[in-house]
């Protein structure tokens, strides 16, 4: 009877955690360039079921599969293209991507304090060196691997990447294409990651092509509706769950109170 209760509590954790991830994509739904994340459910392997004394037969008779619990395995990123929305500010700019986009995805090149990063978040601004960083200080990168120094805000930036200030090429934005999204890391501050493999220059690999649009930002992914939907769904499986513990504790506790009761 307890491995009903187990079931039912891995079904209840893995709710949870799933509430916690749309919860995230919903709060993050005005981020831009944010990824959604998607998660993905399994069953544990199951148990095969036999009669009590099929261990004394060479023929043992097979009655059946028990489904012992469920888990959440890992969240995949969604890297599907968000809208673009003009803002008219010239240090915002946005990732247009084209070509092969199963899985892999093109990301502005960033150095912080812990390494290089990467992100698709093209709310930028410039700081008093002249750099160009993001809001929490990133300092964004060029090709030539060193932070961009755009001087002030009256700077361009060809669709191609390349930057002029004063009508004079300083060189290109770096950006640089994952192949396969679900290696990176999410971090905060937009930030992601990328421990497996290291990240190729995106003018360096033909099958993916892309374009660099100023005055404008990318939108998150997130889908709003579906993700309410989503969480309702979420909340309904863990009530459920939560139910069947509720009766398999009544019944335990009936079985503790009256079972071998004198009468």
């Amino acid at each position: 009877m307890l491995k009903g209760f187990y079931t039912a509590t891995s079904g209840m954790l893995s709710m949870q955690y799933r509430q916690d991830q749309l919860t995230n994509n919903l709060a993050n739904s005005n981020t831009p360039g944010f990824k959604a994340d998607q998660s993905v459910t399994r069953s544990f392997p199951t148990m095969l079921m036999q009669a009590n004394n099929a261990y004394q037969s060479p023929n043992r008779q097979v009655v059946g599969e028990l489904p012992t619990a469920v888990y959440l395995q890992e969240h995949l990123m969604n890297a599907q293209q968000g809208d673009i929305q003009q803002t008219g500010q010239a240090t915002d700019l946005a990732l247009v991507q084209g070509g092969a986009t199963d899985g892999a995805a093109v990301f502005f090149a960033v150095e912080t304090e812990n390494g290089i990063r990467y992100t698709r978040n093209g709310n930028f601004q410039v700081d008093l060196n002249g750099n160009l960083v993001t809001a929490s200080g990133g300092r964004v990168l060029g090709t030539d691997g060193n932070p961009l120094q755009v001087g002030n805000e009256s700077f361009t930036i060809q669709p191609s990447g390349i930057v002029v200030v004063d009508g004079e090429e300083i060189g290109s934005l770096e950006v640089v294409v994952a192949d396969d999204v679900n290696d990176l890391i999410k971090e905060g501050n937009g930030y992601v990651r990328n421990d497996q493999t290291d990240m190729q220059s995106a003018y360096n690999v033909d099958t993916v092509t892309f374009s660099v649009q100023q005055y404008a930002l990318e939108n998150s992914n997130v889908d709003v509706t579906s993700t309410m939907n989503e969480m309702l769904q979420a909340y309904r499986l863990f009530e459920a769950n939560q139910k069947v513990i509720q009766a398999y504790d009544q019944s335990l506790e009936k079985t503790v109170n009256e079972v071998g009761r004198i009468n």
